[in-house]
């Protein structure tokens, strides 16, 4: 059996030892598969969101983290070919390669290949189907934890490539979906199971590194040659599907997991390594709680309702569909934010430290009618060109409605808007095809920081009231604590948010019983304002509630202290909207 040594340096060579015996391809996959099934062997295999690709050993294996972006259409690849020599003809494997030697005979198989994107420390990545690209996205993008789970240090070791490559870049399109992204990217070209994989979807990715020089050359000919009656692909298709392999390597897949969370701190191994996490962390839960919470209520200007729903909207996520209707999230307004300067992005800065991925929308009237939110197809080029709202799961989108100006939207502005409106509403977005829209489901968490009521619809609408005095507001915002990323407690808040939304949940036959009589009850007393839509929030507060406290199922407490803090929100915002009586 290979060493470890040799499947990683040189997984070519395993393949082409297996080339020839009887099912010698599925053997081969599951040969790899079997490798990586041990933690410790996963660790040694380096990774692509972590390393500069100058570092790493073309045809060797690697590790990519990444998000499917785009799906090219499948290819013809050489599954096997001949080499021939004075003395022997010898057939040889051209699967898990781009370039091969002189060949006499070759036997044509098919592929795929995704585009894919990467994060920052979590890599998000771009998967595309004959080919995939990793995109190294901006602190402004994404926010990276600092430790992979019992694995040190996950930041890149390096932020830039060679100022080569970085001049040739800046030539090549390479269809970032947020505005000034840096990074490397990459092809990823698979080879079984197409249908398994979806646009949008979160993997681990295994697969050969391929960087070969040839690749630029093979498509500057193709360039210089092109002949449309005898390609396919136009002039613009062929340079978007084949860059050059110094800045968009290609890998080719050997093996690909879906991944639960995009969280560093917290295992990425098997449902029982998952469990064992969660259930040694239930105990310090609560204690963790308070600690953010009064975090949270320092960061608010001391508001300590709003903190808690601060708290809340950070560990809601999707956790089901009902029809059209996503169930947990809890898009949240934090309006009367202070017009003093850069608090709504200091308070952006806080939540970017917590979330593994983030990104902040300043709601100008220019961003609103110049940027493109939502993705759309390119059929000249034939690729989904990105938007800025292709999310990866759980992503934490901070809108910047203080930003809004005086001013009109045009057309552009207006889609935007709407798209906005939608992806907090049903958690969709619909893709562009130009002759019609494709709906994508999302699970993005959205938090709107506005002056008044926001123009966009919200699940939950919280009014701050800050316990500074106007006078001090200034100096207070300028002193707002910021932990370093090396911060043990950051870790723990950032483990606490994490293990929050991965927990089970479930309410007991009692439980239901005891909450539909309070509903009844509340009817009753309050028939205006007591709807199936409130009851609805106050039990998605009630899960989220249960959740932070480690709790797995509803008890009548946690019921009843979710009951209480929508109580005050509603009174606060009653009081409000009397005192402004010309606000919405």
């Amino acid at each position: 059996m290979p060493s470890t040594h040799d499947w990683i340096n040189e997984p070519l060579g395993v393949v082409e030892g297996m080339f020839g015996n009887s099912g010698w391809e599925a053997k081969a996959v599951e040969f790899f598969r079997e490798q990586l099934k041990e933690k410790e062997a996963q660790t040694r295999v380096p990774s692509l969101n972590d390393v500069p690709l100058h570092y790493l050993k073309p045809n060797s294996l690697v590790k990519f983290r990444c998000l499917i972006q785009d799906m090219f259409d499948p290819e013809f690849y050489m599954g096997a070919y001949e080499t021939v020599d004075p003395s022997t003809k010898t057939l040889r494997c051209g699967k898990y390669k781009d370039v091969t030697p002189a060949i006499e005979v070759a036997q044509v198989e098919t592929l795929r290949g995704f585009r894919c994107l990467m994060e920052k420390g979590l890599q998000l990545l771009w998967l595309l189907f004959p080919a995939f690209v990793i995109l190294n996205l901006s602190a402004a993008a994404s926010q990276s934890t600092t430790d992979q789970h019992g694995n040190g240090d996950c930041k890149r070791q390096e932020t830039e490539a060679p100022s080569i490559q970085a001049a040739s870049a800046s030539h090549l399109d390479l269809n970032f979906p947020l505005p000034g992204e840096k990074g490397p990217s990459c092809l990823v070209k698979v080879y079984e199971d197409w249908d398994s994989f979806k646009l949008n979807d979160t993997l681990e990715v295994y697969g050969i590194l391929s960087v070969s020089p040839a690749l630029s050359a093979l498509a500057d000919e193709k360039d210089a040659f092109l002949d449309p009656t005898e390609n396919m692909e136009t002039v613009e298709e062929q340079r978007v599907h084949s860059p050059p392999a110094s800045l968009v390597p290609r890998l080719h897949m050997l093996y690909a997991k879906r991944l639960a969370h995009n969280n560093p701190l917290l295992p990425y191994g098997g449902l029982e390594e998952s469990r064992a996490f969660l259930s040694s962390t239930l105990g310090e839960m609560a204690a963790v709680r308070a600690e953010l919470l009064s975090y949270f209520t320092h960061v608010l200007l001391g508001d300590a309702l709003a903190a808690e729903y601060l708290l809340l909207h950070l560990i809601s996520t999707v956790y089901a569909r009902r029809d059209v209707l996503p169930l947990g999230k809890l898009a949240l307004n934090l309006s009367g934010c202070p017009a003093v300067s850069s608090y709504t992005e200091r308070l952006y800065q806080i939540i970017q430290q917590l979330v593994p991925s983030s990104y902040y929308l300043a709601m100008t009237l220019q961003n609103m009618n110049q940027m493109r939110l939502v993705p759309k197809k390119d059929y000249v080029a034939n690729r989904l060109v990105s938007g800025a709202l292709q999310l990866a799961k759980n992503t934490s989108l901070f809108l910047d409605e203080t930003q809004l100006e005086q001013g009109q939207l045009d057309t552009t502005g207006v889609r935007n808007v709407t798209a906005l409106g939608n992806l907090i509403s049903w958690q969709k977005v619909d893709y562009d095809f130009n002759f019609h829209q494709m709906e994508f489901p999302s699970n993005v968490n959205v938090l709107i920081a506005s002056e008044g009521r926001s123009l966009l619809p919200s699940d939950c609408h919280i009014h701050l009231q800050p316990q500074v005095a106007p006078s001090h507001m200034e100096e207070y915002v300028g002193s707002l604590h910021i932990h370093s990323q090396a911060s043990s407690q950051l870790n723990k808040f950032r483990v606490f948010l994490g293990v929050a939304r991965l927990l089970d949940y479930s309410i007991s036959e009692e439980v239901t019983k005891a909450v539909e009589d309070d509903f009844v009850d509340m009817r009753k007393d309050d028939p205006q304002s007591m709807s199936a839509d409130t009851l609805h929030r106050m039990l998605v507060v009630a899960r989220l509630l249960s959740l932070s406290l480690g709790q797995t199922s509803l008890s009548r407490d946690s019921w009843l202290r979710a009951r209480h803090i929508e109580t005050l929100r509603r009174s606060r915002m009653e009081q409000h909207k009397s005192v402004n009586g010309n606000e919405p």
